[in-house]
């Protein structure tokens, strides 16, 4: 009898989850022994972030950032969230502004519309940003519905925003649409995976996980090895209306495959030292209080035990 495994999504299926339904689609976690249940965040109208799921047992894993293992450790009551692998081995988001509105550094956007999606830490970071560019860190942060926040931008209603590049940032080029773009790195700051897998400290020791996490990883190789073809597998097997126009899936497969695998050609491995460099900017921006701090354990935040080696 196959062993279920409830998957929460951060967002509507795209390309970051290709490697998941080419897994399901190819028969890789019937292999495992597997079934696994693909939970949709606009089926609740995103009114529960896929870790909030995991924490009420409503979801065994959890496509979460890194924000979010943090946020849950630091927690009055805190949760024992832990990231078992990493999606994406490098950071393929950033803060953009359409190139016709003039906004061409993050130092810029100092009194101008920044369209939020009411992260925990995600206003604290772009504030910063622009602080490191030599702003002074004040925007004007509006909160559109989530599903209509990157449309904001589009509509100029909104000046910057957050984007994945291997989506929005397709789409803005399939429009028309240029854009500036400033990624965390580029301006001092060591910004962390987004996203990993979570699950909680009690359910990640389980057998089925590692099967899970073994059977993942053949679906994101055959995805980076056959773009064009993975492409048309996620958009069959999740069949979502945000998969309708074949030449955004197709452009955004081929532009994330480069993302799957570290320089070494390893899925889900997380580096220490991405977490503790942003930890300690965290700390040292005061993002995070002390307290908070004194409440984290670096080595209880992730694990790279449960990827094959």
């Amino acid at each position: 009898m196959a062993k279920r495994i409830r998957l929460a999504l951060d967002w509507t299926p795209n390309t970051i989850h290709t490697g998941f339904y080419v897994a399901a689609s190819k028969g890789y976690y019937d292999d495992a022994g597997l079934e696994v249940e693909f939970l949709l965040p606009d089926a609740d109208n995103y009114t529960m972030s896929p870790a909030q799921k995991v924490a009420a047992d409503l979801a065994d894993l959890a496509i979460v950032p890194t924000e979010s293992i943090i946020s849950f450790q630091t927690k009055a009551d805190p949760v024992p969230l832990v990231a078992i692998a990493t999606i994406l081995a490098k950071d393929a988001s950033a803060i953009v502004t359409r190139q016709d509105s003039g906004i061409t550094r993050p130092a810029m956007l100092d009194g101008k519309r920044y369209a939020s999606y009411r992260a925990r830490f995600e206003d604290a970071i772009v504030q910063q940003l622009v602080r490191q560019d030599g702003g002074r860190g004040e925007l004007d942060i509006l909160h559109p519905p989530r599903l209509g926040i990157w449309d904001t931008l589009l509509r100029n209603e909104a000046d910057a925003t957050w984007i994945f590049l291997p989506w929005e940032g397709i789409e803005a080029r399939l429009q028309g649409v240029q854009l500036n773009v400033f990624q965390l790195k580029d301006y001092g700051i060591p910004y962390g995976y987004s996203p990993v897998i979570a699950g909680l400290e009690s359910f990640i020791r389980k057998k089925k996980v590692r099967k899970f996490l073994k059977a993942s990883a053949k679906g994101f190789l055959f995805a980076k090895n056959n773009p064009i073809e993975a492409a048309e597998l996620l958009r069959q097997a999740a069949s979502h209306a945000t998969l309708q126009q074949q030449a955004l899936v197709e452009q955004s497969q081929v532009f994330i495959a480069q993302y799957y695998f570290d320089e070494n050609g390893n899925w889900g491995i997380m580096q220490h030292k991405v977490w503790a460099d942003f930890l300690d900017w965290l700390n040292e921006t005061a993002i995070l209080s002390p307290t908070e701090m004194e409440k984290l354990d670096i080595y209880r935040l992730f694990t790279n035990e449960l990827l094959e080696p």
